[in-house]
């Protein structure tokens, strides 16, 4: 949910800045399927009945649906911000896959708010001594905050590139009717 602040974040500053709302239509996100289908699988994953029963399986659907997010972010990188969010999720994805398909997360963060260990699957596990530690979720968001939880840096570059991918496509100009079309324009040449 860390990412619903980069999105509240950067719609607020691309209003500040003077960006519409509607030039997040005109974004060219390539490959939105592969994303949406990645995404999907953790809802479901994370949804009580299906990891009350995935078991073993769980890690590898984890595994693999982030393996489609990223490929998508990767594919879209020229983007302005989403080389932010490819850091931040390549940085998740190395420390979910060097420990085991989980994403190890404190245990003094998870206590801060108030969240139990979970006795189903879960993307997130409390383990003592992690693999690559300072990429988990190290750190806590304040309780009094909606969707609090745990985040990693790799969350923070994620959301980061969020704020700057939505402010900037905010800020890019409508293109005038009679541009975009096969006619090539000729600086300094008026009419025909």
């Amino acid at each position: 949910m860390f990412i619903l602040y980069g999105l509240l974040a950067g719609f607020v500053l691309g209003l500040l800045l003077g960006g519409r709302p509607g030039a997040l239509a005109e974004l060219q996100f390539r490959w939105i399927p592969i994303v949406l289908a990645g995404l999907l699988v953790q809802l479901v994953l994370f949804w009580g009945p299906v990891s009350d029963r995935v078991g073993a399986l769980g890690p590898w659907l984890y595994v693999g649906s982030t393996c489609l997010v990223f490929a998508a972010v990767v594919r879209n990188v020229r983007i302005p911000g989403l080389a932010l969010v490819a850091g931040g999720a390549a940085s998740n994805l190395a420390a979910i896959i060097a420990n085991g398909g989980y994403m190890p997360a404190n245990a003094s963060a998870v206590a801060s708010i108030g969240r139990a260990a979970s006795s189903t699957y879960s993307n997130n596990a409390t383990i003592a001594h992690p693999a690559l530690e300072p990429l988990t979720d190290m750190f806590a968001l304040p309780r009094w905050l909606l969707f609090t939880n745990v985040f990693s840096i790799g969350d923070v570059l994620i959301a980061l590139g969020v704020v700057v991918v939505v402010a900037l496509a905010m800020r890019r100009s409508p293109v005038p009717l009679g541009e975009g079309s096969s006619r090539s324009v000729v600086p300094g040449r008026t009419g025909d």
